[in-house]
């Protein structure tokens, strides 16, 4: 054999060593770069972390109770109001005319009354001056002094004059009910004259303007929306999972979209018993006492959990959720193998508590360099490399 074709055989056999090398360390025979970790026992500090809206924590619809014109808008958006202050006004068309009728049949009404009165008087003097001279007849008759003819006389004008004073008392009664009702229209049309002042129920700010002057509203119908500005909080959406740990009373740190720089302090203050079924999230109410902050404005809620201790835990990173069950991903004999876990709370650190389904000595797949499935041959590193 010549030393060319010796040479030839050797770089060929190097050529495929190392191709081989390569498809068995590079190429799609190659092992998957893994990194590992083992449970850690220790101290959880969880958090939740949510994001809201500012809103007015008690709002205020200034609305009609009647049909009507609005006639004037007396406040608008961003104002300032007080509480009784008339905001709106709707045209009264004929009450003032109403009001003013009724005002004079009451008037009239008073007229009436002394004039049944001056009647009742009058018909009660005349039954006692008849029924003392019908008495003087009736002594005299018995004397033999006047005849059976005159006293009847006397006894029918005694009887007239009772029926007289009779019809007198009625008219009176009559009189006082026509001035009562007289006024209750009077006092009727007086408030209806007043229901189209609406009138500011609180101190607040107004929200909302959502009619013009001449529009028609119905009685219900929002004319102006208040809210407290010193009474505000943010309602904060908070995904299911993490929600079952929050209680009224938790502190929270709050970075408003117009402070990005800055926290405030806040504290839970209710949370809603309904979830959102669509978004599968919960609406976690904060207050912020004093916070300086536009209605509608965008806020980052952080909501600090009771501290855990002796709690096993993994990163978050190593969970996986495969066919709707969570589950992490294990190194047996340089191959992979899901192993399904039931976990508790997660912090906002990248850490997750491990109820059940791994040992202590298991180990972890954290970071890969591809998407695991069972039985892929792995090989640990310390890291993963990036492109």
């Amino acid at each position: 054999m010549s030393k060319l074709r010796l040479k030839m055989i050797l770089l060929a056999v190097l050529l495929m060593s190392g191709f081989a090398w390569v498809i068995l360390t590079r190429g799609p025979l190659a092992p998957v770069q893994v990194t590992i970790e083992k449970i850690q026992t220790g101290t959880l500090r969880p958090e939740v972390f949510g994001v809201g809206l500012v809103e007015g924590r008690h709002s205020y619809i200034v609305s009609p109770v009647m049909t009507g014109r609005i006639s004037k808008l007396l406040v608008d958006q961003g104002d300032q109001v007080k509480a009784g202050q008339v905001v709106a006004e709707l045209d009264p068309i004929d009450l003032a005319e109403k009001l003013a009728a009724s005002q004079w049949v009451s008037e009239r009404t008073a007229s009436s009354i002394k004039v049944a009165e001056a009647q009742l008087v009058q018909a009660q003097s005349q039954v006692r001056t008849l029924s003392a001279s019908y008495k003087r007849y009736s002594e005299l008759q018995t004397q033999g002094f006047v005849s059976p003819e005159l006293l009847d006389v006397k006894l029918n004008e005694k009887i007239a004059a009772s029926a007289i004073l009779d019809a007198a008392t009625a008219s009176l009664v009559a009189a006082k009910r026509d001035q009562s009702k007289a006024q209750s229209d009077a006092a009727g049309v007086g408030k209806l004259r007043e229901q189209t002042r609406l009138i500011s129920p609180v101190n607040g700010i107004v929200t909302a303007r959502p009619v013009d002057p001449g529009a028609i509203v119905v009685p219900g119908q929002a004319v102006i929306q208040l809210t407290a500005p010193d009474d505000l909080w943010i309602k904060t959406r908070i995904d299911q999972k993490q929600a079952g740990m929050i209680r009224a009373g938790q502190k929270t740190a709050i970075v408003l979209r117009s402070h990005p720089q800055t926290s405030v302090s806040g504290v839970v203050e209710r949370v809603d018993l309904i979830s959102d079924a669509v978004t599968e999230e919960r609406i976690v109410n904060v207050a912020a006492p004093g916070i300086n902050a536009s209605i509608g404005e965008q806020a980052e809620v952080t909501i600090t959990l009771p501290v855990q201790e002796n709690v096993r835990s993994i990163p978050t990173a190593a969970v996986k959720r495969i066919n709707q069950q969570d589950g992490v991903w294990l190194l047996q004999n340089a191959h992979a193998k899901f192993k399904p876990v039931k976990i508790g709370i997660s912090t906002l650190d990248g850490r997750t508590q491990i109820l059940d389904g791994i040992a202590d000595g298991d180990e972890v797949i954290v970071y890969s360099q591809q998407t695991m499935k069972d039985d892929l041959k792995l090989k640990v590193v310390p890291e993963i490399a990036r492109n």
